[in-house]
């Protein structure tokens, strides 16, 4: 096989302009293999190896093992190959973090006696300042100003750090606070879907648009025809610094999409039933591709939804094929008429465009979705994966309160279903009353569709005279500035503004937990009876304990939907029977007088799509804030870290830092900090909202002068090491079962006191004991967030044991040092009669790591008794293994970097 160069091959724009390109058909000549039934995000890797043979990670061997892709083929077969992003996508909460990182390791480098602006990004990093703001003010006018307002003071100091990464390191951009959500601007705005670099001899070199992000979400790029997915920061951080993410050949699952959707669906209807279908599947490492003359009828926006889940259905991507539909939002997003043309021509002699009628690509597995069938429906109330029939929301709701703690399950007595409380002005609050109703998140407001429809919903109940109950907190929070505009435009705005639906923010907001404070009189109501209140959001996730501390029913919904669950304040009964209101005369109202029919919504479809509008919202998007310009700017290669500040700390993972690994040790005599279930999420690891009181975490804010008032969320606090650890397996949802109740407690053992899980590590590292965690199933899904197993690692976690792990979290663990354990299939760790009070010894690290390595781990049980069982260890890769020698992947490249003459 050849290097890659002899397959450059160019073309010509018709303004002149000569494109290169590494062509798959010579490759495919080259090869003497087919190539066009391969799945497209395989040839987009292909190409990928094409293009960077003058790496010194890539070889023509891998060019050789993956042009053989088959839907048979294990990943072993094809073997592990380098993957290197052309760019890399942030938000604050994860970005923050990244960048003292970035920090921290040229502070070591200049400890060292080196230049330590040798770190630098190699490729483009955008920064999106998103996931910061929270829902203090509501219902008001003045409401976007105000939350940002507090923004701005609550995060001064982590903003000033941006602003000093911003001018420290040449590809860094940072997008301020206000402008919109990372995924809909990467989307409106800063996706090229093909790029195009100048090469060593000066020629325009094009190729596909590839990206990682540090948010779980990044996925929702895949609508147009981009390959990106979520990485946890720490990998972000390598990949930013010239370091290629190690991959195993893909296994890729086809999802079919036939039948076209019923004008009473919406496309979240689309996405909530793959979900649903891909989760119970298993596709979790998996590249799902869409394909199906399903897709003909499909926007782009229409995609997005869709995309954007893959990480609740557990694939790596979501993938739609470029194709005229990609086309036509590049055009009506305001992308210039070239760009057009090169990614329609770039894409047609790749094999990489789409068109009704080509032949399906084989892939490893096939399911099917007929839109034709689906019906209205939402996911909770636990999980986003849990598809419920709106005919059926109320019926199961009421089931849930009674059912076993689970996730459909609340374990309430029976006596208990009549509860109530009175809220003052607000009402008498029960069950099932809808305190939050949330249009926000990426996931649905990057959909003109279904903004439109919510403002037609809006108007309807308006002209009805209906009115939003006062207890529910509403709110509009967009993921792009262009939604305010066009629903200006199309006179929508009012109506919902009358429902109580002001924008709030342009920002992630209640679907990552910002939803702020409810009234005092609704907290105390709610606290005093315990009453299992509800949120409904157009949000992603709906984790116990992240959408608000006293929401224990929170359901995914359509935007159309969130304002009709507003209106009609409760979650029982049944929405498509049932008044959602009564007009002033007391004439009963139904969903049906107020939804729109799908020709109602297309008819406003103009407003939405004027590229002029997108024009104008990105026109200088990175000097547009006033606010954010007037901020202090410091120049300096490096920054000088306050001892005192409750934000930003130098992290302590250099702390003994040497130029030599030490080989690694096998574990011996491990206690269980934690004994947990199934389905544990980093939410439940490392919460992004409030921070609880009482807690360690509150302690040592509190300590260090800063008042509740302050204390902000955990995920503005992820530039503080000592913040974050005291959070790690903090969530006041989470349940240890070596304890008998919620939060983050844990039994110390021998002693058997009962404390946090803060304390506890604090305590068995005094006491110098090794430390693991017991799991069961799907252990770490959720959001990319690294900071759970940073925070793992700082408690002094050396190994978790799970039945299964989510992708991004296995890789977490293993680039901050701590070994992913999986119990051998059909194994448990109730199955093998652990409780958690055991010690474990995990034997095999000292005699040498290597990628899948079975351990054994024995096993000792209070009286004595030792029992053992082998454990696959979740290194997955050559690199991997390195990683963990050198303590982390950070480390890692730091010895890299120094090694440089």
């Amino acid at each position: 096989m050849n290097s890659g160069a002899s397959t450059l091959r160019d073309f010509t724009l018709s303004s002149g302009r000569v494109i290169h390109f590494y062509s798959l058909a010579v490759l495919e000549q080259q090869a003497g293999i087919d190539l066009q039934l391969l799945p497209y995000s395989v040839k987009i890797l292909l190409e990928s190896l094409l293009r960077n043979q003058s790496h010194p990670a890539y070889t023509p061997e891998q060019i050789e093992n993956l042009v053989k892709w088959s839907p048979s083929a294990d990943s072993d077969e094809a073997g592990e190959f380098p993957y290197l992003p052309s760019r890399v996508l942030l938000q604050d909460f994860t970005g923050v973090p990244c960048v003292v990182d970035l920090a921290a390791l040229r502070a070591a480098l200049a400890r060292a006696g080196q230049d330590p602006a040798k770190i630098e990004p190699e490729i483009p990093v955008d920064l999106v300042i998103d996931h910061s703001v929270q829902i203090d003010e509501y219902r008001g006018q003045d409401a976007f100003q105000l939350n940002l307002d507090k923004e701005f003071e609550r995060n001064h100091e982590r903003y000033v750090f941006l602003r000093w990464g911003q001018g420290a390191f040449k590809k860094l951009s940072v997008l301020p606070p206000g402008l919109g959500i990372c995924h809909q601007v990467n989307m409106e705005y800063l996706a090229s879907c093909v790029g195009c670099n100048k090469d060593a001899d000066g020629r325009d070199v094009a190729f596909p648009d590839t990206l990682v992000g540090t948010d779980s979400h990044t996925v929702m790029i895949n609508s147009m025809g981009v390959m990106g997915w979520g990485v946890g920061g720490i990998e972000a951080e390598a990949a930013m610094l010239g370091q290629p993410i190690p991959i195993l050949t893909p296994k890729v699952v086809g999802c079919k999409l036939t039948g076209a959707l019923p004008d009473t669906c919406t496309p979240t209807d689309i996405a909530l039933k793959a979900t649903q279908v891909l989760r119970e599947k298993g596709v979790v490492g998996s590249f799902v591709e869409y394909f199906g003359e399903g897709l003909d009828s499909m926007t782009v926006a229409d995609r997005a939804p869709i995309a954007n889940m893959a990480p609740e259905y557990g694939a790596t991507m979501g993938f739609f094929p470029v194709d005229a539909a990609t086309i036509d939002y590049l055009r009506l997003t305001g992308r210039t008429d070239e760009q057009l043309e090169l990614v329609e021509t770039y894409c047609r002699k790749q094999g990489l465009w789409r068109q009704s009628g080509d032949p399906d690509p084989n892939y490893s597995d096939v399911v099917e979705i007929n839109l034709s069938e689906l019906e209205p429906s939402l996911a909770g109330p636990k999980r986003p994966q849990d598809r419920l029939l709106i005919k059926n929301v109320g019926h199961e709701f009421h089931k849930s309160l009674t059912a076993p703690v689970g996730p459909s399950g609340f374990g309430m007595d029976e006596s208990r279903l009549d509860d109530t409380a009175s809220a003052g002005e607000f009402g008498i609050l029960k069950h099932g009353d809808v305190v939050i109703a949330s249009i926000t998140s990426c996931t649905n407001t990057s959909n003109p569709t279904l903004l439109l429809g919510a403002g037609l919903v809006a108007k309807k109940a308006v002209e009805k005279g209906l009115k939003v109950p006062a207890y529910v907190k509403t709110s509009l929070a967009p993921g792009s500035r262009v939604v305010t505009e066009y629903l200006k435009n199309a006179g929508l705005l009012p109506s919902l503004e009358a429902l109580g639906f002001q924008v709030v923010a342009y920002g992630c907001t209640t679907c990552i937990g910002n939803s702020g404070p409810l009234q005092p009189e609704i907290e105390e109501a709610i606290q005093k009876a315990d009453l299992n209140t509800a949120a409904v959001l157009s949000g992603n996730r709906n984790f116990e304990g992240r959408v608000h501390p006293l929401t224990k029913t929170n359901y995914l919904a359509s935007p159309p939907l969130v304002v009709a669950y507003a209106l009609k304040g409760n979650v029982g009964g049944d929405l498509l029977k049932d008044p959602i209101g009564q007009d002033p005369e007391g004439k009963d109202v139904y969903l049906k007088d107020i939804w729109p029919s799908r020709q109602e919504i297309l008819s406003l479809l103009a407003d939405a799509n004027n590229p002029e509008l997108y024009r104008k919202m990105y026109d200088n998007i990175v000097t547009s804030s006033p606010v954010w310009n007037k901020l202090p700017e410091v120049k300096s290669p490096t920054f000088t870290f306050d001892e005192d500040s409750s934000y930003i700390r130098e992290p302590s993972f250099f702390d003994e830092f040497g130029p030599d690994t030490s080989a690694p040790v096998d574990i011996e005599e491990a206690h269980a900090l934690l004994y947990l279930g199934d389905f544990i999420t980093t939410d439940h690891i490392s919460p992004a909202g409030a921070i609880p009181v009482p807690s360690p975490a509150q302690k040592y804010l509190n300590e260090h002068g800063v008042e509740k008032a302050d204390f902000n969320s955990f995920g503005s606090r992820r530039g503080n090491h000592e913040v974050m650890m005291r959070g790690t397996f903090a969530n006041i949802r989470i349940r240890n079962l070596l304890v008998d109740r919620e939060g983050g407690y844990t039994r110390h053992l021998p002693s058997g006191e009962e404390m946090s899980v803060y304390d506890a590590a604090i305590r068995y590292d005094q006491e110098n004991r090794n430390l693991v965690v017991v799991a069961g199933k799907l252990y770490g899904a959720g959001s990319s967030r690294d900071w759970a197993a940073k925070g793992t690692f700082l408690l002094g976690v050396k190994a978790v044991i799970a039945e299964s792990f989510e992708r991004i979290h296995r890789s977490n663990l293993v680039e901050m040092g701590v070994l992913p354990l999986e119990f051998s299939e059909g194994e448990t760790a109730a199955g093998l009669g652990l409780d958690g009070t055991e010690t474990y010894s995990i034997g095999g690290i000292s005699e040498g790591l290597s990628p899948h390595k079975q351990l054994p781990v024995t096993v000792t049980k209070a009286d004595g008794s030792t029992s053992t069982f082998n454990a696959l260890c979740r290194i997955d890769s050559a690199i991997e293994v390195d990683y963990v020698v050198h303590g982390g992947i950070l480390q890692y490249v730091l010895r890299q970097v120094m090694a440089e003459k």
